[in-house]
């Protein structure tokens, strides 16, 4: 088994790890502050709307055209007046995209094109997008992006928990703020692309919050019934088992659109493909931090409010100071009160549920279980 094998084993059965859930202030400072700028680029900066979404026009040139994409924006802005997209398309024709322009415009500016080029303007093609064709793709958008996180909602609270679904619904929303700045920063263009990239990385960041919930509902089933770990603690736990997979899961997806990104978007200048490209990288990179960072922690904040989790964790702590008092270590302790109660109903606590500590485990005091005592009933 390799060394990641090994981490994530270890992570697993709680031998080492790190106590997300303690530091989870600082993790929500930082997502705040993250989603203060997102917003604050949003307001200021705005996002550079494709002319699908505010209409205009498209021009394709014929194939194998000698002037530049740099020479074909200068002729194309002059002729407009308005900023220009230019692409060159692997046929070697150009497709100019040039938005706020009407069809008597479009006619003016096929001409100058024509002449700027030395094409015939008949060979020029030109298509005109009405803005209201992009406002209804804008429409579908949001109502897609409704119906989705309802179904979310209500999926989570019917297969977990209301908690659960609420937390889930906040990492979202922080994937999707962060995403949407993070274009409003850099200034790409927003295309039907983008939007299919929105609604694609939702579905990942869905994925890896769920495996952390589920992990998390499996060990707390009968969280009532022990003494020896809190709700906060078995929740981190859950982040910790769940570490290795989430990593490789992300890197695994980030690494082809990172060459989509930046081999295909930035080294070969393949602008279409920036549009989704930046929407997948960021959104896969923000989700895996929302899962780990933002939703299980919270999960833990609001399950810590209930007057169950309360009262375990006050017996919890309770039965930590009193082995405190009695100079034993916490794990010895713990081992103790497996033994102390005649409770038929009691329930033991699986090996599996211990939190993750950073550092190896004390060697639990189970092993000498039974020494010096009779086989058979508990003492």
């Amino acid at each position: 088994m390799g060394k990641l094998g090994n981490l994530g084993a270890r992570l697993h059965h709680g031998e080492i790890g790190y106590d997300f859930v303690k530091n989870r202030k600082l993790w929500y400072g930082i997502s705040i502050l993250i989603t203060i700028t997102a917003i604050v680029g949003l307001a200021v900066r705005g996002l550079h709307m494709g002319i699908e979404f505010q209409g205009g026009a498209v021009f394709t040139t014929p194939k194998n055209m000698s002037a530049s994409v740099s020479q074909a924006e200068t002729y194309a802005e002059e002729a407009s007046g308005h900023d220009a997209i230019v692409q060159k398309l692997g046929d070697g024709s150009l497709r100019i995209q040039i938005a706020g322009t009407d069809t008597a415009k479009s006619d003016q500016i096929k001409e100058e094109l024509s002449k700027d080029l030395d094409v015939p303007a008949e060979r020029i093609n030109a298509d005109l997008v009405g803005p209201s064709w992009g406002d209804q793709i804008a429409n579908k958008a949001w109502q897609g992006l409704g119906i989705f996180m309802v179904l979310v909602v209500i999926y989570l609270a019917i297969a977990f928990e209301w908690r659960m679904a609420l937390a889930a619904f906040v990492a979202l929303i922080h994937d999707i703020t962060i995403t949407v700045g993070i274009y409003a920063l850099v200034g790409f263009e927003v295309t039907p692309g983008t939007v299919i990239g929105l609604l694609t990385i939702l579905g990942y960041s869905l994925y890896d919050t769920v495996v952390v919930f589920d992990s998390l509902k499996e060990q707390t089933r009968d969280i009532t019934k022990q003494t020896r770990w809190t709700y906060a603690e078995i929740a981190n736990r859950s982040i910790n088992s769940t570490l290795v997979r989430s990593i490789n899961t992300t890197v695994v997806a980030l690494l082809p659109v990172g060459g989509l990104l930046f081999i295909g978007g930035g080294v070969l200048g393949a602008g279409m493909l920036n549009d989704i490209s930046l929407s997948l990288f960021v959104g896969l990179a923000a989700g895996a931090y929302s899962s780990i960072f933002i939703a299980t922690p919270l999960v833990a904040d609001l399950k810590e409010a209930e007057p169950q989790m309360k009262a375990v964790k006050k017996r919890v702590l309770a039965k930590r100071a009193q082995a405190a008092a009695k100079g034993e270590p916490a794990e010895n302790a713990v081992d103790e009160e497996r033994y102390a109660d005649d409770d038929d109903d009691a329930v033991d606590e699986p090996e599996d549920a211990a939190p993750a500590v950073v550092g190896p485990r004390n060697q639990p005091a189970s092993r000498n279980r039974g020494r010096g005592r009779p086989s058979g009933k508990r003492r």
